[in-house]
Order: C-alpha cells, then sequence, then structure tokens
C-alpha cells in the first residue's frame, strides 16, 4: 500500500490573513492537496495490482494518475513553504545575486514571474535549470505540463482559482500581488542552493 501523507502547514491556518484568508487556506490544504494526496496512493496501488494481476486495461489512466497527483503533492507542498507571517520581502544573499545575474534584476525576474503567472493554467515556477546552469521562470498548466526536465524547483506559486476565487474573484492579479506581500524566501533560498550542490 502506498502512503504518501498530507503534511501539515507550517503556519496556522489564519497565518496569512488578510492577503489569503483562513477559509481558502482550509480548503486548498484540507481538500484540494489532501484529494492530490490521495490520488496518487490510489494511482499507486492501482499500479501494484496491475503489475501483480497482469491486467493492464486500467494502467494507462494510472499512470497519468501517477504524475498529476504526484506532482499536485509536490508542488503544494513547496508552495506552502514559500510563504509565512513573516514574509513580504525580497531575496537575500545568493538567491538574490543569481536573480540579478540571470535576469538583470529582481523587479526584471518579478516581472517575468508575473507574467508566467497571469499566463500559466497552474502554477508559476522559479526553477533551477542545470541543463544551462540558470534560474528560469516556467508556467505549468495542471501539475505536470510544461515542467522543464531535470529543473528544480525553486519558487513556487499555486494560480489554479481554488487558490484565489474566494477572495479575489476572477483577478488573478491581485492575488499574485498579495502572494508577494507573504512570501518567504527561507525556504527557496535553501531549495536553490540544494540545486546547485546537486549539479556541481
Amino acid at each position: 500500500m502506498s502512503d504518501y501523507e498530507l503534511p501539515p502547514l507550517p503556519y496556522d491556518y489564519d497565518a496569512l490573513e488578510p492577503h489569503i484568508s483562513e477559509q481558502v487556506l482550509t480548503w486548498h490544504h484540507d481538500t484540494h492537496h489532501q484529494g492530490y494526496v490521495n490520488g496518487w496512493n490510489a494511482a499507486e496501488d492501482t499500479l501494484e495490482a496491475n503489475r501483480e494481476s497482469g491486467d493492464h486495461a486500467s494502467t494507462a489512466g494510472a499512470l497519468g494518475d501517477v504524475t498529476h497527483n504526484g506532482s499536485g503533492h509536490i508542488l503544494h507542498t513547496l508552495f506552502w513553504q514559500s510563504m509565512s507571517p513573516e514574509g513580504g520581502d525580497e531575496p537575500s544573499g545568493e538567491l538574490a545575486d543569481r536573480i540579478a545575474e540571470d535576469f538583470g534584476s529582481y523587479d526584471a525576474w518579478k516581472a517575468e514571474f508575473e507574467t508566467a503567472a497571469s499566463a500559466a493554467g497552474g502554477w508559476a515556477l522559479l526553477v533551477y535549470d542545470p541543463h544551462a546552469e540558470r534560474l528560469r521562470n516556467v508556467a505549468v498548466d495542471k501539475h505536470d505540463q510544461g515542467a522543464l526536465w531535470g529543473s528544480q524547483p525553486v519558487l513556487a506559486l499555486d494560480v489554479w482559482e481554488h487558490s484565489y476565487y474566494h477572495d479575489y474573484g476572477p483577478d488573478r492579479g491581485s492575488f499574485v500581488d498579495a502572494f508577494f506581500e507573504v512570501v518567504d524566501w527561507d525556504e527557496p533560498s535553501e531549495r536553490y542552493t540544494q540545486a546547485v550542490e546537486r549539479f556541481e
């Protein structure tokens, strides 16, 4: 049996108000994220059963469910870790230097990231691309379409409608602005350092 589990939020459900409401965090974490965990576990169980039985009638669907739900679980976990009540500042240290090197400035990076957030059908991600040895922004549809093979996520922003519609209606741009009021660069900075060291 698979045993992927929903991690607890790293802060209280009301900790990001007024930028993200307690109601949205409760629904988003306890219902949506839990659904991806359940879906991943179910897909893995289906694949295991199919391997044992030799009946692969449901295997194709389960393979797709692994990438969709598995990526959803991983990215949501990064999303929660990318925010905190003490957030809202700009990055510092090595990550700040690398953003300036790869994008020209923090403001230039942010403008491109916001464009990715407006275009994506799921996620805007800042990733470290070990092939090009640089940071880049990607717009990911669903959870697993538009990602770049081998890239390591550094910062994750969920722009599915369930992330913001209750608080902001169709105004995704205001939600993206709100994200920058609570973004916490400590975890992304650590992920960047780990990614670079992994591929040195």
